[in-house]
């Protein structure tokens, strides 16, 4: 490729055989291919641990086998961006440009290991890298996944085939010492959505010229004809941007006055939803029936923001779940039992203990209305 940027191991060979059970949440022959993702019940209690049965030997120990049963995969790179499919999911490793695989086990089975499926060469200095990977709507036929990536220049969006091959979606996104990640979510089989950052530089989300600290359109995404529509601006730091469950879209960021959740309407008008001015560091984020949930890296916990069902408006503080557990979180996504699963960042932002950095369950809530965590 003419940016320098190489991949190896076929997407589609590698990816097709075990995502197939995932691709119908991206299937445009569905009746709604964007499904409502799965409640956290909006509680504040403490979410159930699954326990070990008693027929079953103990967890076996060992060196990148963490005993706690929600982990998922441990001894990562630091990881971003997340995509639930099938009974796994796919997360990318910041830094290294790596996409693996991971898949859930029993208590009493060890984590596989993660398998690669690809690999795109970025620039991981500062919060650089890879920080968002999205299925095609129709995975299914064309094997196709985006990513939103730093190179040497800029930050930008690719294309990967099922031969492997990227191909430059949208280039010359700003790039800077900080603000350079971004997110991918489809609004419509067609309509891609990028969240960019501003590149440490307020100035640039404010600039109609500039790419930076916006939210993007593209229609159709094909290589190298890409016009993209400005839809929003005056985005911070970009945490992240995820479906509402209806027509909209929830976006996260960071400013050097506080963090934002914001919903995106279907009129196309952003508006702040909630603010933390103490500023957990938000990230990730993934709708649930009762609003959305937030990955926090400061904050070292999973934000449950519930909102209301019509016009999305949040009128109360979110709920903790998990705070001080797994350290710092990044990445989330929504399964189909319902629970969130995130990455963490411990060992680029954190403390990082024996087996980070990990992908983590969290289960839902265990129902019925408690105290704080």
């Amino acid at each position: 490729m003419r940016s320098g940027i190489t991949v190896r191991v076929a997407v589609g060979v590698a990816v097709g055989a075990v995502l197939v059970a995932g691709c119908a949440r991206f299937d445009e022959s569905a009746s709604s291919p964007f499904t409502t993702e799965p409640s956290l019940g909006g509680s504040n209690v403490e979410p159930q641990r699954p326990q070990d049965s008693p027929s079953q030997p103990p967890r076996p120990t060992g060196p990148c086998i963490d005993p706690d049963p929600n982990v998922i995969a441990t001894c990562l790179d630091s990881a971003s961006g997340l995509i639930a499919v099938g009974e796994g999911a796919l997360v990318a490793e910041r830094r290294t440009g790596r996409i693996l695989r991971v898949l859930p086990v029993d208590a009493s089975t060890p984590q596989e290991p993660p398998v690669e499926v690809a690999a795109l060469t970025v620039d991981g200095s500062g919060d650089g890298g890879i920080s968002d990977i999205v299925l095609s709507p129709t995975f299914g036929e064309d094997g196709l996944m985006y990513a939103y990536i730093t190179t040497g220049s800029d930050n930008r969006v690719v294309r990967l085939s099922q031969d492997g091959t990227p191909k430059e979606i949208l280039t010359g996104i700003p790039k800077g010492a900080t603000g350079n990640r971004g997110a991918l979510e489809w609004a419509t089989p067609t309509q891609l959505m990028v969240l960019t950052g501003d590149a440490g530089n307020p100035g640039a989300a404010a600039d109609p010229g500039s790419l930076g600290g916006k939210v993007l359109r593209l229609e159709s995404p094909s290589s190298g004809t890409n016009t993209p529509q400005v839809v929003a601006s005056g985005i911070g730091t970009a945490g992240d941007i995820c479906r509402d469950g209806k027509d909209g879209m929830w976006v996260t960021d960071r400013t050097t006055a506080e963090d934002r959740l914001q919903h995106l309407g279907a009129d196309g008008a952003l508006r702040v939803a909630w603010t933390w001015p103490d500023r957990p560091g938000v990230g990730g984020c993934t709708a649930t029936s009762d609003g959305v949930a937030v990955a926090l890296g400061d904050g070292k916990a999973l934000a449950a923001v519930g909102a209301d069902a019509t016009t999305f408006a949040v009128t109360t503080a979110p709920t903790l779940i998990s705070q001080d557990r797994y350290g710092k979180l990044l990445g989330a996504t929504a399964s189909a039992d319902g629970s969130i699963w995130v990455t963490t960042i411990n060992k680029t932002d954190g403390e990082p203990g024996e087996f980070d950095d990990r992908v983590v369950r969290i289960p839902p809530p265990s129902g019925g209305a408690g105290g704080p965590d």
